[in-house]
């Protein structure tokens, strides 16, 4: 009897242990669905749009510079020079107000030793002058920095620097950009929901994302932005994040 008693003792604790780890089994499947739907009532994807635009300024630049043992002389020389610089671009319809020149750099050249050394000895001076041009006028403004040189022909040392092309209306545009890259990000996280058997449910979390502008067809991209300004034709591209609902 007391065997008898014993087993059944053994069994029902057997039993009571089983059924205790079938609940805590239960507990935890049943918390890891949980969480599982819980991480997956979100979608966060990125959406972009792109435009084409037409860069509608330019600035140029070029500089000029003498050099001559007296100071004084250097000057006078560099002032003829300018204004053979304004009369020639004056000439090839640019307007004076439009002319603007940069204040004079001096730079003194000490005489040097042949073994090196420098001394205090003035050999020359070298003065240059930096000449810049801001225009919507864009076909003559590039034609003119192409063949500016053409002023070494009347002895100034002129060089001229690639100009830059900007569009004046980006601030404008980026309003329009991002709400398009929010209707593409939309989209496609109605295509990924429905694809899934859900539905997209309210924007939750939008993040703009960087806004780069690059040379038409150019692959280029960066983390921190591109805003290229070589090239006349250019495209913009807008980025945002976003995060919706999952019903």
């Amino acid at each position: 009897m007391n065997e008898f008693k014993s087993k059944f003792i053994t069994n029902s604790v057997v039993a009571m242990i089983l059924v205790l780890g079938i609940i805590v089994s239960s507990v935890v499947m049943a918390g890891g669905i949980a969480e599982l739907k819980g991480s997956g009532n979100k979608i966060i994807v990125t959406g972009s749009a792109k435009q084409q635009i037409t860069s509608d300024l330019i600035v140029w630049t070029g500089y000029f510079h003498t050099k001559s043992p007296s100071l004084q002389d250097a000057y006078t020389q560099l002032e003829v020079h300018k204004n053979i610089v304004q009369d020639y671009l004056i000439k090839k319809g640019v307007e004076k107000d439009k002319i603007v020149f940069s204040s004079i750099n001096t730079n003194p050249y000490y005489v040097i030793l042949p073994n090196g050394q420098y001394t205090g000895d003035i050999e020359y001076y070298d003065l240059n002058q930096t000449v810049t041009i801001s225009s919507e006028e864009i076909e003559k403004i590039t034609d003119i920095s192409r063949n500016v040189t053409e002023l070494i022909n009347e002895g100034v040392q002129f060089q001229s620097n690639a100009p830059q092309y900007l569009y004046t209306k980006i601030a404008d545009l980026k309003v329009t950009m991002i709400a398009e890259a929010t209707k593409d990000a939309k989209k496609r996280a109605e295509m990924i929901a429905e694809n899934a058997g859900n539905k997209l449910g309210q924007l939750k979390y939008a993040d703009m994302g960087v806004i780069q502008i690059t040379p038409l067809y150019s692959n280029e991209v960066s983390d921190y932005g591109m805003n290229d300004t070589y090239s006349l034709e250019k495209e913009i591209t807008a980025i945002v994040h976003c995060e919706f609902e999952i019903k």
